[in-house]
């Protein structure tokens, strides 16, 4: 099967996903590069399997970007952005499954907001982060919380494979600055809150992250995650939803 991306229609704004299969409306390149149609028949997708959004080069997520997250890890708030990244392997789609490591016996969810980029930014101002935003999707920041509080830096409890999930689509024409944040494990409410309650706003990010290391077309950057953080168990069932996006959801393994 061929791997390309799909154009949706939802709720007016246009709606992208990466997929897998021969029962969509395919385009010819990625969406920030004006990829068109490849046909003008809008296909059923109940057949295809959904990858991540993007398959971007990089993920950069921050930390501690709303204070009841950080008061429940029992950290401050940064001044500046706290970021790390997730490598590109651990991306992981919708209905994909997230893979619980040997090494952790405490993995957590996090739900969060996730921009997609759309074109190169190197130290860009504010209003140019915000031009250069593409679109949003949903994200669980998956880690691995005992290996997190043990070691200095986050690499590994947030790098393991199937850790970086993304999706169900990416929204375009959507605002960052008000959006509900949910989280359910096993359709229980575990996270909820808005993203309004970030320290630091989506643009202010992408545009500090930009003087640091350049965004590429189809980097994601997450935005951090409310208070809520919780564990997941083999078996269970995870959601994230973003006001205005959709439900990314995930199946947790051991193995």
């Amino acid at each position: 099967m061929a791997t390309c991306f799909g154009r949706l229609e939802l709720g007016g704004k246009g709606a992208y996903v990466e997929i897998v299969g021969d029962s969509y409306r395919a385009l010819s390149d990625a969406p920030w590069a004006r990829g068109s149609p490849l046909s003008p028949t809008l296909l059923p997708i109940a057949s295809a399997k959904w990858l991540p959004v993007s398959q971007a080069s990089k993920v950069v997520a921050i930390g501690q970007n709303y204070r009841k997250h950080a008061e429940e890890m029992g950290k401050s708030v940064p001044v500046e952005p706290l970021i790390f990244t997730k490598p590109s392997t651990a991306l992981n789609g919708h209905e994909g499954k997230i893979v619980l490591p040997p090494a952790s016996k405490e993995v957590h969810h996090e739900a969060e907001l996730a921009l997609v980029i759309g074109h190169k930014l190197t130290r860009a101002s504010v209003e140019e982060a915000r031009a250069g935003i593409f679109a949003l999707t949903c994200f669980n920041d998956v880690t691995a919380r005992d290996i997190q509080k043990r070691e200095v830096q986050h690499t590994r409890g947030k790098g393991y494979d199937t850790f970086a999930c993304c999706g169900p689509v990416m929204v375009t024409g959507l605002s960052a600055d008000d959006l509900r944040v949910i989280c359910r494990v096993n359709g229980v409410v575990k996270q909820d809150g808005r993203s309004s309650d970030m320290v630091h706003k989506p643009a202010e990010l992408v545009s500090f992250i930009s003087h640091v290391m350049t965004l590429l077309p189809g980097d994601l950057v997450s935005t951090g995650t409310p208070s809520g953080v919780g564990p997941l168990q083999d078996g269970d069932v995870v959601e994230v939803e973003v006001e205005g996006i959709g439900v990314l959801r995930n199946f947790v393994t051991r193995g």
